[in-house]
């Protein structure tokens, strides 16, 4: 025979337990929505990605021009002087540092 006390733990237990259920519930509810907007981004970003890696294909296409082939032989334009004197020489600095060419520069 069941006692007074028996029928209360056991309700007591059945609404712990139908409680728990519902959060749990909840939790489930929450996750899987998680999920289904965790999908979306998924795919709108494979989609991101697929647009670049093809924009990316189609301006590496079209910077791949080739290249006219270097010609060493002329790659030389002005033969270097046996002269010394009519290389060019390197600025001269006075006193200050400064070169000639500044000074003329600023006084004029």
């Amino acid at each position: 025979m069941a006692t007074v006390t028996s029928v209360d733990t056991l309700r007591n237990a059945v609404a712990v337990a139908e409680r728990k259920v519902q959060q749990d519930q909840t939790r489930v509810d929450q996750d899987a929505s998680r999920l289904q907007d965790s999908r979306v981004q998924l795919a709108k970003d494979q989609e991101q990605l697929s647009t670049r890696q093809k924009e990316s294909r189609q301006a590496e296409s079209a910077t791949a021009v080739a290249a006219a082939p270097v010609q060493l032989d002329k790659a030389i334009a002005k033969p270097v002087p046996t002269d010394l004197d009519a290389l060019p020489r390197a600025p001269q600095l006075n006193t200050q540092g400064q070169t000639v060419g500044r000074i003329i520069n600023i006084i004029v």
